[in-house]
């Protein structure tokens, strides 16, 4: 190879790997948060999440926090929320259970179903309505955009919100930070699939939430590991 080519093979190569750095760097900054947040920690309201702080299913004083990032247009997500749901219940007073959006890209309807989620939560019915478009998937995982926003409207209406302000939270700055904000947390725990289970900063095995004994037999371990 001649010099001259050797010396643009040489800037080619310094200007991939300058790309590559480049790319890196924002990834990481494109995540929203600082290094200093910990993701596995209950977030309160703030600027980047639109204040809009984590839902936390009947907040108490627990040390033990579990947190599910899920998306509601995901099967797997939908079929296993009344199994979590009830453990919500039966533990609410033993420890802090946390839902966070983590949309995957394929699933078209799954921002729209978040926001809605969000915009409830905004009049006090977030929990209501997480059950009900869980629920509900399958009647409007497929519906076009026109649709599905008329049959959020619809759920709103049905929850008693007002459908107004509901449907003007559904398109704001803030919901839409608030969900960035919840994925660039997944990202930081590494997470790539739905639905997505963390104790105390522990990643929870497929086989162990899947199973609603061995998910109890954690939780109990954990609430009495934490209260000696």
């Amino acid at each position: 190879m001649s010099k001259i080519k050797w010396i643009i093979f040489g800037l080619v190569s310094i200007g991939i790997v300058a790309g590559l750095v480049v790319y890196s760097n924002n990834t990481t900054k494109n995540t929203g948060i600082s290094d200093s947040v910990d993701a596995y920690a209950v977030q309160a309201a703030s600027d980047s999440n639109g204040k809009i702080a984590d839902h936390v299913y009947n907040d108490n004083d627990s040390k033990v926090v579990l947190i599910e990032y899920g998306d509601y247009q995901c099967p797997g997500c939908a079929s296993f929320n009344p199994t979590i749901e009830k453990i919500a219940e039966e533990y609410k007073d033993k420890i802090k259970y946390i839902f966070r959006n983590y949309l995957l890209s394929y699933h078209a309807n799954s921002k729209a179903a978040a926001a809605a989620a969000e915009s409830a939560g905004l009049q006090g019915k977030y929990w209501q309505a997480h059950k009900k478009i869980y629920a509900t998937q399958s009647e409007w995982e497929y519906l076009d955009s026109n649709e599905r926003t008329e049959y959020f409207i619809s759920l709103a209406k049905n929850l008693s919100l007002d459908t107004t302000k509901f449907a003007e939270d559904m398109a704001s700055a803030a919901i839409s930070d608030k969900i960035a904000y919840d994925a660039s947390l997944a990202t930081k725990s590494k997470l790539s699939s739905t639905p997505a289970f963390y104790l105390n900063g522990s990643p929870v095995d497929s086989a162990t939430w899947g199973d609603e004994d061995k998910l109890r037999a954690l939780l109990d371990d954990k609430i009495e590991e934490l209260n000696k």
